[in-house]
């Protein structure tokens, strides 16, 4: 999941063992079915590691299934967390918490109710334990007018789940219904301003949108070169004062990247918020993220934004001139500010670093398998969430926003011909994608990169579809993966294209499902472009290379003589042709 030990266990871990954080650390590796609230082997794994070091074990499953989070308490409490996986904090968080009582008593206390309430799990469980052995669960959840709904305590083994998770749909419904009635109202005003094109100042009230804001004005002003005080100009920046008071807006978005000079004097003149694309963006991925990594990768990509943009606020922090009377504390609290940034960015960018080669482990752990990668790429809201999960049948979240996922998500699926293969989800391109997000985000770009096959999904219903595309192939550029192996394919076509297809493109429908065999027919043709079958004798006496050989791919078949061993194999094809230049050809055979 692209977490590292320190991302993903959290509390009192003071003299636990190695083997035992590992331990802990493994409960990320559940996975849980659609029909699954809380199965009976993960509770009998939270009971006996909770009463092994007599301490509460809390873990966040998420609605997909996946255990996102682990933290570890005292024998009588834990700390439990905000962890939502929604924008609308209002709304419910989409995980719910379990957590142990080692005592024995599965009851929930004062204290789970109010982290039910404050947190908006889904659910918050209470699972007794004695003797390494779950006892009873209770749940409860939420209800309409911030109510809490208390089940009574069940034995462990006797979870009415089903009930349980109707319950979570029941809760999310009536607190949907709600809140829906006041959002509208709750809403910042944006007026939106750009310099480029009504396509890009229409894709930016998109982002603004899914930003949470209500678009209530939209001005183009045609420019070749931005004004280095204003950007707009004077005269401009005056009308944009005036309409901004005249629609009674919040705040004001630039369609391109200001300065800390241009954003500060546009404040004063505006008299409204002002905040450009990138910070827009910024936005949008910080609410979004879900994960440890993906929350340090947007946390970086923002301060790394910011410091370039710190300066002191007008009058206070501007001591420049020296001598008396110029003295004080502005310029040094910015300098503090300054190197707090520069020490969080150093944190944060050694803890990436220990999630990377974490991610390096595990690719050559799956390199070692001989499973292929095939990675979804394009646009964002081009559908390939959609796509992940109609080709998979997996339940990753889906909306019709931009950004909806951010998380790289991977899905073990097959060909036709029972050919094993990952499928691969990644973060959607923009256009004008802040170079920061980039460098924070190119670890995990560059594991979709490396994808044995790119699919590129485009959006056949929007009329910039191939503007769009060509966006996503200079960032695969600058990513050195534009001579991936690739599958063009042209989403939504059920809603009719906007423009005549690429040659040699397949037309799909995410949703309904046409065009889905001729994608995997497609997948299965390319990935056997980059595979091979290889057959090795090796005489016994080389037994070390021959381990070597069948770390490089998955075995098919291994049988021994009395001179040595034949190994049949299916591995890249770039390592077939690295064996025979290392150990000669003649160690395959027909």
């Amino acid at each position: 999941m692209g977490y590292s030990m320190s991302e993903i266990l959290h509390g009192n871990l003071n003299g636990l063992r190695d083997a035992v954080l590992d331990e802990l650390r493994s409960l990320t590796d559940w996975e849980l079915g659609p029909d699954d609230f809380l199965p009976r082997p993960l509770m009998q794994k939270l009971a006996a590691l909770s009463n092994s070091f007599n301490r509460e074990i809390a873990v966040y499953i998420t609605r997909d299934g996946a255990v996102a989070d682990v933290a570890v308490g005292t024998d009588s409490d834990v700390e439990l967390r905000d962890f939502s996986l929604r924008r609308n904090r209002r709304r419910l968080s989409r995980v719910r918490c379990v957590h142990t009582h080692p005592n024995g008593d599965g009851h929930l206390s004062d204290v789970d109710l109010s982290a039910l309430k404050s947190f908006r799990y889904d659910a918050m469980v209470a699972v007794g334990c004695r003797g390494g052995e779950p006892t009873s669960v209770q749940a409860a959840f939420l209800g309409a007018e911030e109510s809490i709904i208390m089940e009574r305590p069940y034995p462990w083994y006797k979870l009415p789940e089903t009930a349980w998770l109707a319950q979570i749909a029941e809760s999310d419904a009536v607190i949907g219904r709600e809140q829906a009635a006041d959002t509208e109202n709750e809403r910042e005003r944006a007026v939106l301003m750009g310099i480029e094109s009504e396509e890009s100042l229409q894709e930016l009230a998109l982002l603004a949108e899914t930003a949470g804001a209500q678009v209530v004005g939209s001005f183009l002003q045609k420019r070749t070169k931005p004004d280095n005080a204003l950007f707009i100009g004077k005269g401009r920046a005056d009308e944009l004062s005036r309409e901004c008071q005249a629609l009674e807006a919040d705040v004001c978005i630039f369609d391109e990247e200001l300065s800390g000079i241009q954003a500060r004097n546009l404040e004063e003149m505006l008299r409204v918020k002002v905040i450009d694309r990138t910070m827009l963006i910024l936005d949008i991925f910080a609410r979004r993220a879900a994960s440890a990594e993906g929350k340090l990768q947007v946390e970086l990509a923002q301060l790394q934004y910011r410091s370039a943009r710190l300066i002191g606020a007008s009058g206070a922090l501007s001591r420049l001139a020296g001598g008396i009377g110029t003295r004080g504390p502005g310029e040094s609290k910015l300098e503090i500010d300054r190197r707090r940034i520069r020490e969080r960015i150093s944190d944060l960018r050694h803890r990436l670093e220990e999630v990377d080669r974490q991610r390096g482990v595990r690719n050559r752990s799956r390199e070692r398998s001989g499973i292929p990668v095939v990675a979804l790429v394009g646009y964002t809201n081009a559908g390939k969430s959609t796509l992940l999960n109609a080709m998979t049948g997996s339940s990753v979240y889906v909306e019709d926003q931009l950004f909806a996922t951010l998380d790289t998500v991977s899905r073990r699926t097959e060909t036709a011909e029972h050919t094993p293969y990952l499928l691969t989800d990644t973060v959607g391109f923009i256009r004008k994608l802040p170079h920061a997000l980039v460098s924070a985000f190119r670890s995990t770009l560059q594991e979709a990169a490396d994808a044995d096959v790119l699919v590129i999904v485009s959006d056949g219903a929007s009329k910039e579809w191939l503007n769009q595309h060509d966006t996503v192939e200079q960032v695969l550029t600058e990513l050195g993966a534009g001579d991936q192996p690739r599958i063009e394919c042209i989403n939504k076509a059920d809603l009719g294209l906007a423009e005549p297809a690429l040659p040699n493109a397949i037309l799909i429908s995410a949703r309904s499902g046409d065009g889905l065999d001729d994608l995997k027919r497609a997948i299965a043709d390319a990935l056997q472009k980059t595979t091979v079958t290889a057959t090795v004798f090796m005489p016994f006496a080389k037994g070390g290379i021959l381990q070597q050989i069948r770390g490089m791919g998955r075995v098919l078949d291994e049988t021994y003589t009395d001179e040595g061993t034949r190994l049949t194999l299916v591995l890249p094809a770039a390592d077939r042709d690295r064996i025979a230049a290392r150990y000669g050809s003649e160690v395959f055979v027909d």
